[in-house]
């Protein structure tokens, strides 16, 4: 009886945050180990079912990287990174739209029509909904690589407001229709911002942001924008993790309400982070 009074405790603390978040907008971008890990990638659409299921908007925004490597491999074509960055060259885009719009994108779609959940898979290109230009450097030219420029919702609130849960690969066309390959977390956090979305949900293979990075119980669960200068400069957000909360600061600039960096690979952390007091992760924000 006691663990039955105990699930229930569980539920009535989730009561107040299903309230304050129905009908709000929650970004997700998926990636990581949770798009490679069958066990954490059921367990990240149940989240997002779940979420669907008591009022809130998911929309999800996903990489792919990993995938994108093997099959370039298996057609004998070379990756190339510079600054965490794939050179995408004409051959390469190719590839990149057929594994991020075909396989990756229709695959998370039928997961979630698993659970008997409506959801849509677009990419950028479709109804023009991530406009972008190349991205220019001095040092090197990336190929096809797209920095967004505007971002027109239509598409996406269309899908929304039909019950759908739209999921989004992150490719875009520029002013001539040509395709370009945008890094997820910019086209997560630039669709969010566009959206208004309550939350900005970055799923990681980082636990957030430690204090000291050897040791994982340090985690800083809040970070208020002022703070985030000092914390880089005190090292305490550094190297791979400078993009990614760089991500989090246009996203509430832009206009959503708070982000997460969250570790993916640990079970249901979405519904621990958004339905709990505590979460399990880093939320940045301005106004807690």
């Amino acid at each position: 009886m006691e663990k039955i009074i105990e699930k229930a405790k569980i539920l009535i603390e989730a009561l107040p945050y299903i309230k304050e978040f129905n009908s709000k907008i929650v970004v997700i971008k998926y990636g990581g180990s949770a798009m490679i890990d069958e066990k954490i990638k059921e367990t990240v659409i149940e989240d997002i079912v779940l979420m669907k299921l008591v009022g809130l908007k998911p929309v999800i925004v996903h990489g792919g990287g990993n995938e994108i490597s093997e099959v370039l491999k298996l057609m004998g074509i070379k990756s190339e990174f510079v600054n965490g960055l794939r050179v995408t060259n004409e051959d390469t885009v190719e590839v990149v739209e057929m594994v991020l719009s075909g396989k990756i994108n229709k695959g998370i779609v039928q997961l979630i029509q698993n659970h008997g959940i409506n959801a849509v898979g677009i990419s950028g290109k479709d109804g023009k909904t991530l406009k972008v230009a190349k991205k220019q450097s001095e040092d090197i030219d990336y190929g096809f690589v797209g920095e967004i420029s505007e971002v027109d919702t239509k598409l996406i609130m269309s899908l929304l407001d039909n019950d759908f849960i739209p999921v989004i690969a992150p490719l875009g066309t520029d002013h001539k229709g040509l395709t370009y390959n945008i890094n997820a977390d910019y086209a997560a956090s630039a669709i969010a911002g566009a959206l208004d979305a309550e939350k900005l949900i970055f799923l990681t293979d980082v636990e957030g942001v430690l204090s000291n990075v050897d040791d994982k119980s340090s985690l800083i669960s809040r970070i208020k924008l002022v703070e985030v200068d000092k914390y880089i400069s005190d090292g305490v957000i550094s190297g791979g993790m400078i993009p990614k909360v760089e991500c989090c600061v246009e996203g509430i600039r832009a206009g959503v309400k708070n982000v997460h960096i969250l570790d993916g690979r640990v079970e249901h952390c979405m519904l621990l982070e958004i339905f709990t007091k505590n979460g399990v992760g880093t939320m940045f924000g301005n106004d807690f």
